[in-house]
């Protein structure tokens, strides 16, 4: 058998890392015969006995070999311990044994757990954070409101998931260009504009220019029921507006300055900031020539008067880009969008938050990007996610159907927390209890959604989600606090001396290992662009501090061992900070 490459080996053993065990797997499979690499797992065993990491390569190679699992699982261990034993104390592995029916089990030496903790009180709130995506751009659409209507539960999901996806990629080192592409086109506002100019409640409009705004166009089309003409001069309002006709432009303008304030002011409770607010008005000068270019290609035909992009060999209905009144459609917006982010911006990836509804959508956007030389395979993502589902399981609205405004579902998270602060913590002040209430009802609605799988439909359970006992932000911030709590009693807060070696029992080893695998969680949460894998890392986290903190002794224990645990706990803090900021929770130092 050959001698797997010593660089790799001395990398793998210098910083164990799930992908270092997965090259190096790979290699010893060569050395096996195996030129076709199958796919296997590298993850985390699900119990502590069975060591740092796991996988079920050997399980995998068997079939291929036609042998026994054990026996290969065998002789990929003989490999990696006979490299091993050739680096003497410079290995950190301690154990890598075979399991039936053939999983691979690698265990650490306890020391390589313990000197991350040096690591993570001297990065504090860099660690976690990566140059993995260094010189790489990567274009992250997500919200995307109209203008002139209220934001409403539905965007929820879009903005708050594709924020947490910015900043996961931001750690990582890649340069991120996060994107509004508001609705500020179409022919709504010809329907706008015309009720603007003829049905305006003035003395509304200045005490709440979005709910008079929302009021208009309801009112213009119970009136066009009743008289179609209005329908008509709506059309003419529009062709003004997109001839450029100044007074419809102005009016326009105005509708996209005040519904921005109105967003903004939403943003800001949530905590989001969005790079670039570029809706499908910035396209427009550019879809007479995407239009032209995919004719003069050959990519675009003419159809029954309108223009198409055939994808029928691709199993995908025709992508139309010019409607048989000339007029253009969202996809060639689009369209116009995708070649614009890779052209100004060099994108390395261009990634869409929205709904699985527009699953269709997008798979003929990116073939007709493909096709159209804009992009390549796989440079443009689809990252869809479900449905809000009221605690009964239907979609979340009012009793009388209507959709449930944002703001109105912030208000309710923030008042609920506010009771709770009020009964837990009577004493604070009014200022303390704004404080927490805001952080623990926003912080609430986000985990909500974020520790759910994206792809899945979620449902909204006040108690639940305001629990401080359950899988919940408020347990998470909870336990952040408590940690403050425990540091500000020890008055070690200006530092201390740290002995990791001390950390040597079951539970404390148990909370190292949640510590040192960080940066891999984030990793995983980046490439699937699933960020419930970093808040069900949190709350196993939590779990571990609290099951420690209930059965150890920490500002009892004798000097030196109770600064080794004030180290490991101020690690844990730093940690759940670091993990609930890439969610956008806030923590609080107290509770």
């Amino acid at each position: 058998m050959r001698m797997v490459a010593k660089e790799v080996l001395f990398k793998i053993l210098g910083y164990m890392h799930k992908k270092q065990i997965h090259d190096l797997i790979e290699k010893v499979l060569k050395d096996l015969g195996i030129s076709q690499m199958p796919s296997f797992s590298v993850s985390y065993p699900p119990e502590a006995k069975f060591g740092d990491y796991t996988t079920n390569a050997a399980l995998i190679a068997a079939k291929i070999l036609k042998k026994a699992p054990m026996e290969i699982g065998e002789k990929i261990v003989s490999s990696i311990k006979y490299q091993v034993s050739s680096m003497g104390k410079k290995g950190i592995i301690r154990k890598i044994e075979v399991a039936p029916p053939g999983f691979i089990n690698f265990t650490l030496k306890p020391e390589v757990i313990q000197k991350n903790l040096a690591n993570i009180l001297k990065q504090k709130d860099k660690y976690g954070s990566s140059k993995a995506g260094k010189g790489k751009v990567v274009v992250i659409d997500y919200s995307q409101p109209n203008i002139a209507k209220r934001m409403h539960v539905g965007h929820l999901r879009s903005t708050i998931i594709g924020q947490a996806i910015y900043d996961i990629y931001k750690l990582e080192g890649y340069k991120i260009k996060g994107v509004n592409h508001i609705g500020d086109w179409g022919t709504h506002f010809g329907k706008l504009i015309y009720a603007y100019k003829n049905f305006i409640d003035k003395k509304a409009l200045k005490e709440n220019f979005i709910q008079e705004m929302n009021r208009l166009y309801v009112d213009f089309n119970a009136r066009a029921k009743e008289d179609e003409k209005l329908n008509d001069y709506a059309r003419e309002e529009t062709k003004k507006f997109q001839e450029g006709g100044k007074e419809n432009v102005k009016i326009w303008k105005y509708f996209v300055r005040e519904s921005m304030k109105e967003f903004d002011r939403i943003y800001k409770i949530i905590g989001v900031k969005i790079d670039y607010t570029l809706g499908e008005s910035f396209y427009q000068p550019m879809l007479k020539g995407v239009i032209s270019e995919a004719l003069e290609k050959g990519i675009a035909i003419h159809s029954q008067g309108a223009v198409i992009i055939p994808l029928d060999k691709y199993n995908l209905p025709p992508f139309m880009i010019r409607k048989t009144d000339g007029a253009t459609l969202y996809g060639t917006t689009d369209l116009a969008a995708v070649k614009y982010r890779v052209n100004k911006w060099k994108a390395d990836k261009i990634i869409y938050v929205v709904a699985n509804e527009q699953a269709g959508h997008f798979q003929q956007l990116f073939k007709a990007g493909e096709l159209m030389g804009y992009i390549k395979g796989g440079i443009a993502e689809h990252v869809k996610f479900g449905m809000v589902l009221g605690a009964d399981g239907k979609k979340f609205s009012t009793r009388e159907g209507k959709v449930i405004l944002l703001e109105d579902l912030l208000g309710e998270a923030i008042g609920r927390a506010r009771k709770i602060v009020e009964e837990k913590n009577p004493k604070l002040s009014n200022r303390e209890k704004e404080k927490i209430a805001k952080a623990v009802g926003i912080g609430a609605i986000k985990y909500n959604d974020l520790s759910q799988n994206r792809l899945t439909d979620i449902t909204f359970n006040w108690d639940r989600m305001l629990d401080f006992r359950g899988n919940s932000a408020p347990y998470l911030q909870y336990a952040y606090a408590r940690i403050k709590s425990i540091l500000r009693k020890s008055k070690a807060s200006k530092g201390f001396k740290l002995d990791s070696k001390l950390l040597k029992n079951e539970k404390e080893l148990a909370v190292l290992r949640q510590l040192a695998i960080f940066d891999e969680i984030i990793e995983r949460a980046g490439q699937e662009r699933m960020p419930n894998i970093i808040a069900d890392y949190i709350y196993k986290l939590a779990n571990s501090f609290n099951a420690f903190y209930e059965n150890v002794p920490v500002l009892g224990a004798e000097k030196d061992v109770r600064f080794a645990r004030l180290g490991l706990i101020s690690g844990v803090a730093i940690v759940i900070k670091n993990g609930l900021k890439l969610l956008g929770i806030e923590t609080l130092e107290r509770m």
